[in-house]
Order: structure tokens, then sequence, then C-alpha cells
């Protein structure tokens, strides 16, 4: 007999969970174990409704009424893994309804094993859909297999957000033999597919991303951080940090500037760092940026303080307060800049000035491929990024995907496919 209300409840758990997952693909706080844990979570749900049979698609079909991602991502996995060509079709349309789903979608074709997942993503590409065709690309790339002369299709695509796509797949499958196509899109208007070709054209060394990441990073581009990021890992370490001093000197690009210190991984503005965190608007980031270097834990290593009284970031109850947005740094320790400057000056003789680091050691091939089995998930994602940008031709590790496949993937001990 199946128990409506428990299967309901796996259903909404899967599709929340979800949701938590993929926030917590970036979060600074979460460690592969982590991520592998909570991927559990969501698959014994995914399992509770699974076994449901059809009124556990009933109930998933339903909740695509909510217009959400996690629904979407639910109704996916059953769907695609059931091979139900009615069901599959429930999805597209709701899909092609709200096209920002296509997340969720995208999400179950690459939460599958590409086994089984390969045959539904060819198919999408073959569709004359551009939305389709996205979504089939996207589960190619999220895999980093090789969708074939697909992504050349649609590196010429008319559908801007088909074309963006496939420029983020260029560099997420390391393939330098597209650079002509990136280089074309570095000048475009859409900024989707300028930033997606200067992302991917700093991944693959083109020298001419640089400063279009630049660009974007200095006109608040949405995505300015990561634009920021790019640049810095790309120029020498002097044109890097003549560049920062300059976004240093402009409080609304102040952020940037102390992030991107972490990014580069300089030990010689670790002085600097310390200043920061006296400001509490940048105190975390600045103790973030710290870690990356130094691969020191705040909170492990009692370097860490309470928040400052009276300060507050994100929303309040105010009402009359118009900010609505998420503090940023919510997850992240805040820094004691006393205790952390002693610390320093005991220590700061283990490190070398004009050397990279990365956690703590210089960033060799060996110590970012370490990074990626013991590192926090930010810290993964930079070492995926340097990893890749010192082995042209290769696929840049998926940080985001299934945890218990990353941690097969890496050798570690977890559930396979």
């Amino acid at each position: 007999m199946i128990l409506t209300e428990i299967v309901s409840q796996h259903a909404e758990e899967a599709a929340f969970l979800w949701l938590l997952r993929s926030n917590a693909t970036r979060q600074p706080h979460y460690a592969l174990k982590d991520l592998a844990k909570l991927d559990g979570r969501v698959e014994a749900h995914l399992d509770g409704v699974r076994v449901a049979g059809e009124p556990g698609w009933e109930l998933c079909k339903a909740a695509l009424g909510n217009e959400e991602n996690g629904e979407v991502f639910a109704a996916s996995v059953m769907a695609f893994k059931s091979g139900i060509e009615s069901r599959i079709q429930a999805i597209l349309e709701a899909v092609q309804k709200t096209p920002e789903l296509n997340r969720g979608m995208i999400s179950a074709l690459g939460w599958m094993p590409f086994q089984q997942a390969a045959s539904h993503a060819q198919r999408l590409l073959a569709a004359d859909s551009p939305l389709k065709r996205l979504v089939g690309l996207a589960a190619y790339a999220v895999h980093r297999q090789d969708p074939g002369p697909s992504l050349k299709d649609s590196l010429a695509s008319a559908d801007l957000s088909l074309r963006a796509r496939a420029l983020k797949a260029v560099g997420e499958l390391g393939k330098a033999n597209l650079l002509p196509f990136v280089k074309s899109n570095l000048a475009v208007e859409d900024f989707n597919c300028r930033y997606w070709a200067a992302w991917s054209g700093a991944l693959l060394g083109e020298p001419a991303a640089i400063s279009v990441l630049q660009r974007l990073a200095e006109s608040g581009h949405a995505e300015r951080e990561s634009a920021c990021a790019m640049a810095v890992r790309r120029m020498s370490l002097q044109e890097g940090q003549a560049w920062l001093k300059v976004l240093a000197s402009r409080p609304e690009a102040l952020r940037l500037a102390v992030q991107a210190i972490g990014v580069i991984g300089d030990p010689v503005e670790i002085p600097w760092l310390i200043q920061q965190m006296a400001d509490p608007n940048m105190a975390r980031v600045a103790g973030e940026s710290f870690t990356s270097i130094t691969g020191i834990d705040l909170a492990y290593d009692d370097l860490d303080t309470d928040k400052p009284e009276g300060f507050e970031a994100g929303p309040t109850e105010n009402p009359e307060d118009e900010n609505v947005d998420m503090d940023p740094d919510e997850d992240l320790p805040w820094p004691n800049p006393q205790l952390i400057e002693k610390w320093w000056f005991a220590q700061r003789l283990e490190f070398t000035n004009g050397t990279r680091h990365l956690l703590g050691k210089p960033m060799s091939i060996d110590w970012l491929q370490q990074v990626l089995r013991i590192g926090k998930q930010r810290q993964r994602r930079a070492a995926a990024i340097e990893l890749a940008m010192r082995q042209p031709g290769q696929p840049l590790f998926n940080t985001s995907a299934p945890g218990f496949r990353q941690q097969a993937l890496l050798g570690l001990k977890g559930r396979g496919d």
C-alpha cells in the first residue's frame, strides 16, 4: 500500500534538498564529504519517490505547477530514469513554458550516470528547439563529455542563450581547437556571450580575454567577481597587483580587490589584508582570502571573534530598509585582526613572497589535485580552475557534480553510480 503523505514528503524533501545542495556547491563551509552526505540524502528521497511507482510520478508531476527548479529536478530524475515518453514530455512542456526551469532539468541529467543520460541528451541536441538543444548540450558539458559537432553548431547559433552555453562548454571541455569561435565573441553586445567567451578564453590561455574580463569586472556585471578572479589568474603577479591597487582605490570595487588577493595567493599582500579586517564590511571576505593563501581555518585555530556589535548585513526587520539582498558573507567567520597579526608575525617566514599559494602551499599540480580532495567548495573550485589552466586540453573538474561521483573520480571512499 502506498502512503501518499510519506511519498509526498519524499518528493518535497528531494526538491528542497536539491536547492540546498545547489547552493552548497559554492559555499565556503562545505567540504566534499559534506556535499556527498547531502547528496546521499537527496538520493534517498528520490528513491522513496521512485519505489512508489506511478503514484510517486503523479505527485512529482503535480508539483511542476510550483514552477521551481527543485521540483523540476525531482520530476526530471523520475521521468528520465523511467524512459517513459509521456513523463519526459511533461517535463519538456513545463520547461518550454518557463525556460528558467531548465536548471532543474539539466541537473537531473547531470545527476544520472552518463550512460543513462546520454540517449536523452542526444535526442535533445537533435531537436529543433534552441532551448532543448541548450539542455542537451549542458547535459554533455556537466558530465564533461564531448557532444561532437553539435558544440560547434551551437557556437554559431542565433539564439544567444544557446550560444552562451556553448561558449561556456568550450572552456569546461578544454576545447582549445574552438578558440577562434571564442575570440569572435569577445566583443559581442550580449553580456552573457561576452562573459562566457572571456571566461573560456582565459581558461584556455587566450590573452585577449584578460582585458574583456577586466572591463566586465569594473562595469559591475553580475559575474564581476568571477570575471575579476579569472583575469588575475592569467595576469603576471606584477600586472595583477597593479590592477588591484586601482580597484582598491575605488570604494565600490574594494571588495573585488580583497577577494582577488586570495585568488592571486601572494603572501606579500597579507599585511594589507589584515588591515582590511578592521572594516566590518570587508572583514570576513578578507579573512577568507587570508585562509585561501595560508590554509589556516580561523574558527578551528581560534583566530576568529564575535560579530561587531550593531553591525547589520543583508535584510533587516526594519520595514523601511529596502535592502533585500542576503548577506554574501553569512557563512564566513569573523576574523580577529590582532590574533591574526600575531600569528602572521610568527609564521610569515614559512611563506615565499612572489609565489602563488593556495591553502598554505605553492600551487603545484600535485598540491592542486590534493586541494580537490581536502578543500572547501570555493577552494576546490579555485584548484580545479588552476589545474585546467596548467593542463591545456584537459576538461575542468566539475566540483558541482554529485559528491559521491566526485569521490569516486578522486579515489576517495564514497558510493559510485
